[in-house]
């Protein structure tokens, strides 16, 4: 047996003979150069190199890179002018909007579908950046729950169709004891919003989209004069005068300075600083939102966290005065205590749940109090969202889905006065 391999002797294996070389060729030439080994492959660190390579941009003038904006959207230009147009439009406005523009003007030219991108993929990209991009001129804190409630509102309105701008729309808001009810059209509400933050436009010297001359009127008033005075009933054209003049009342406010924050606006039964005015104005334009998308089956979420708090915030701070007011009409109960200002009386404590949540602390007796967890006689819990739709006149105090305990009337006073904050 084999020590090797542990098989018999008469069963090994025969010895391995290598083969033969190849012969040499009468014909070959036994004189050149070997040939070189062949070059390696590139190892997947040098192709990702390579890869990652950028193209040289070159550095071009603004009217250069306008007149590339055709070449651009049929993809003709080459890849560093490539970069070099794409960059310029994340930071020009006016060659941006040229761009889609051309690239929906190429899109046109394509009639037979292929296997290929879709050519508006580009462009939608860019769109999107352009939206995100951070604006040149610094957007003080306190605008930019109105700067992103427009936005996202435009967002919704460039996504529905022709026929969807005359889809029926039911307003609601609270008055004394109970809901009133107002059918619209998705393009009727975006006058009314037009209308109402023409308010702010002409605290600000801006043009009045009633016009020249118009008496003080209540936002309301504003609304019916407004679809009053068309020949026709509104359609998507109005959305462009909306979106132009809160564009417009963005840049005035960034472009003023701090000083402009205190600016009164005056809604002629009640007035509100610039500040609160744009913070109401964001509201109302995020429930507008919400029943345009109910109207017509669009996703539409609620507003941020931090904007949402401050929205609630601003209810909250309105509610000693909107209980003094029912108070005065009789539709409220007595203050329980003789309050002096800036005295503490008593109070409710309003906790807010979820997203945009917190506590606050409601002065009872006198709009001049100061809310004080010591004097609290009642405590109400809601949700955020469900807190808003109450100030809103979406649903009636009875309707809120709300944890109740303490002084029964304060409960009922504090909730009438929350859903008596809305209008049309």
């Amino acid at each position: 047996m084999s020590e090797a391999t542990g098989e018999p002797d008469d069963v090994a294996r025969a010895p391995w003979i290598p083969g033969p070389r190849k012969a040499a060729d009468d014909h070959a030439d036994l004189t050149a150069p070997p040939a070189p080994p062949p070059a390696a492959a590139p190892t997947a660190k040098e192709e990702r190199e390579a890869e990652a390579e950028e193209p040289e941009v070159p550095d071009l003038t603004h009217n250069v890179l306008k007149s590339l904006l055709g070449a651009w959207a049929l993809s003709a230009c080459s890849a560093g002018e490539t970069t070099a147009v794409e960059n310029h439009l994340t930071t020009c406005a006016p060659c941006a909007d040229e761009a889609l523009r051309l690239r929906d003007a190429v899109s046109l030219l394509h009639e037979d579908r292929d296997l290929d991108l879709d050519p508006l993929l580009r462009s939608r990209v860019l769109e999107t950046c352009l939206g995100r991009r951070p604006a040149r001129i610094p957007v003080p804190d306190w605008v930019t729950p109105y700067d992103a409630e427009t936005a996202r509102l435009d967002a919704l309105l460039r996504d529905i169709g022709e026929s969807e701008w005359h889809a029926p729309v039911r307003l609601k808001w609270y008055e004394e004891k109970g809901l009133v009810r107002r059918k619209a059209t998705v393009a009727s509400v975006i006058g009314h919003l037009l209308a109402v933050d023409g308010l702010v436009a002409a605290a600000l010297g801006l043009d009045d989209p009633l016009g020249k001359g118009v008496p003080e009127l209540s936002p309301t008033e504003r609304t019916e004069a407004f679809w009053a005075a068309l020949d026709r009933p509104p359609n998507r054209s109005v959305r462009e005068p909306w979106r132009n003049q809160s564009h417009t009342l963005i840049r005035t406010v960034a472009f003023a300075g701090r000083g402009v924050a205190d600016l009164t606006v005056t809604y002629k039964c009640f007035a509100l600083p610039l500040r609160d005015s744009l913070l109401e104005r964001a509201f109302e334009c995020w429930l507008h939102a919400d029943d345009i998308a109910t109207a017509v089956a669009y996703p539409y979420a609620p507003p941020s966290g931090a904007h949402l708090h401050d929205m609630i915030d601003l209810a909250a701070r309105l509610l000693p005065g909107a209980l003094a007011n029912r108070r005065r009409a009789g539709l409220a109960g007595p203050a329980r205590e003789l309050v002096t200002a800036g005295a503490p009386g008593r109070s409710l404590h309003l906790e807010v749940e979820g997203a945009g949540g917190g506590h606050w602390y409601i002065a009872l007796d006198s709009p001049a109090a100061v809310g004080s967890p010591d004097r609290a006689v009642a405590q109400v819990a809601m949700d955020g969202v469900e807190f808003c739709k109450l100030v809103a006149g979406h649903i009636t105090p009875e309707e809120a889905a709300a944890g109740q305990d303490g002084d029964r009337e304060a409960i009922r006073d504090v909730l009438s006065a929350a859903a008596s904050l809305s209008r049309l």
